[in-house]
């Protein structure tokens, strides 16, 4: 008999084993390991340390993994208790999570501590907040900077929801692009350029995508960079009124990019948002519509671009609305072009369910009638609920039959739409307070009927 791949669980006494809680976490003390597989699953732990902790990242790293040793947990995407007996954890750790093992865990099965090597990546969040460029000559700011991680960015990666591997993907793609270039691979021979190209319709979180994905590349390349921030461009803002000021502005944008990748331990992102606009003025200056100054400032960016090639701690970022506007002299020197479309039925499915879950956490759907407020199952086990229906609760099955309903109902409605979804259900209700979820559920599949009749045809 062949030993057991990393993603396969052979368990002695099944009978011992027991069903992972809320928070992704279960003890299977009793149930002994197999024999120990070559190759373990490289697992992220993500750790937030407290606003007010001064401890080295080191030694919180350090005891985490000490934490994790002593408890045999299995690992699914959640968080994980910090032990109140462990002082040190406590005084400075915010939360620990566990991320990304739905990638890895195939037919809903459970990662157990024997096939895992946990990697732990501490942080702690910035709190400054965005900073605009001020001209201070009347032309509105062409970038926007954050250091990261950021505050206002702390959950977005997980409030996403796309097609599985999408997310993946560009971690993959980005982890790649950094090592090439960490060991001095030839650019003549393998070449990247480390620019993303997301494209899709309006509404369907392509910059939330971008921004989150610097979020928790920052906090994975902490070690490496300990400094990380992100450059947020304003495409619109560096064609000036002006003759030939737009080119000063382009240079002006760079100079700073530059100043931040020359310190080694900076790893940079620049976000260029709508960068049809671009091609677009580059389109007209040459039909002659335009004056020889856009063409000189579409030029010059690619130009710098080019240059940002040389140094290896930079990844740029882009964003279009319009697919067939984009210019093809960038989409040439994209590595990756992912098309972000509307959410399928699943994701449709999941975005409404935190929606829910949300709701029902806050207390504003509470009438439950003494009874413990229902855990929705994920898209992957709802169908297999909705085949075994004298196993389940009858009031939690009624609700996934209507969540599902109304995720089929607001096909077409783009994520942006699908997350503004329940505060307008909400807002057609009677009586806002106590609010009964089966009520709710019926309201938001009208809701979601009547957005979708003004869509534009």
């Amino acid at each position: 008999m062949s030993a057991p791949s990393p993603m396969e669980i052979s368990l002695q006494n099944p009978q011992d084993t027991e069903i992972p809680d809320q928070n992704g976490v279960i003890a299977v003390d009793s149930a002994p390991s197999p024999s120990l597989p070559q190759d373990k699953v490289l697992v992220s732990v993500e750790v937030s340390l407290k606003p007010s902790s001064t401890a080295r990242i080191d030694d919180v790293r350090s005891s985490v993994e000490r934490m994790l040793e002593k408890r045999s947990l299995s690992y699914t995407d959640g968080p994980v208790p910090v032990p109140p007996d462990d002082q040190f954890l406590t005084e400075n750790v915010q939360r620990i999570c566990i991320c990304d093992t739905d990638e890895w865990v195939q037919n809903h099965e459970i990662l157990l501590f024997w096939q895992v090597k946990p990697v732990v990546h501490v942080f702690q969040l910035s709190e400054e907040g965005a900073c605009e460029d001020v001209s201070g000559d009347g032309q509105p700011s062409t970038f926007n900077e954050w250091i990261l991680p950021a505050k206002e960015f702390d959950g977005m990666w997980e409030s996403l929801i796309y097609e599985s591997g999408l997310k993946q993907r560009l971690l993959q793609y980005a982890a790649s692009a950094l090592l090439f270039t960490e060991k001095g691979v030839n650019p003549f021979l393998v070449s990247w350029n480390r620019i993303v190209l997301l494209h899709g319709p309006p509404g369907t979180g392509k910059t939330s995508l971008c921004k989150a994905l610097a979020q928790k590349l920052s906090i994975r390349f902490n070690s490496r960079y300990p400094q990380c921030q992100l450059i947020e461009v304003n495409a619109h803002s560096l064609f000036s009124k002006w003759f030939s000021e737009s080119g000063k502005l382009v240079a002006k944008l760079f100079q700073k990019i530059q100043e931040m990748v020359e310190e080694e331990n900076n790893l940079v992102f620049v976000l260029i948002d709508e960068v049809e606009s671009l091609a677009a003025a580059r389109k007209a200056a040459l039909s002659g519509s335009e004056p020889s100054d856009s063409i000189r400032v579409v030029n010059a960016l690619l130009t710098q671009l080019d240059k940002l090639k040389s140094a290896p701690n930079v990844i740029i970022l882009t964003t279009s609305n319009i697919t067939a506007a984009i210019d093809i002299a960038f989409v040439d020197r994209a590595d990756i072009k992912a098309y972000v479309g509307p959410p399928t039925l699943q994701a449709r499915y999941e975005i409404l369910r935190s929606c829910l879950q949300e709701l029902i956490r806050t207390g504003i759907l509470s009438n439950f009638e003494d009874c413990e407020s229902p855990m929705l199952p994920n898209y992957g086990s709802l169908k297999e609920k909705l085949n075994m229906p004298e196993v389940q609760d009858a009031r939690t099955l009624h609700m996934c039959k209507q969540l599902l309903e109304t995720a089929e109902a607001c096909e077409g409605l783009s994520g942006r739409s699908l997350r503004k979804l329940p505060f307008l259900g909400h807002a057609a209700l009677a009586s806002p307070y106590g609010c009964d979820p089966s009520k709710f559920l019926s309201t938001m599949i009208y809701t979601a009927r009547r957005e979708r009749s003004e869509l534009p045809d």
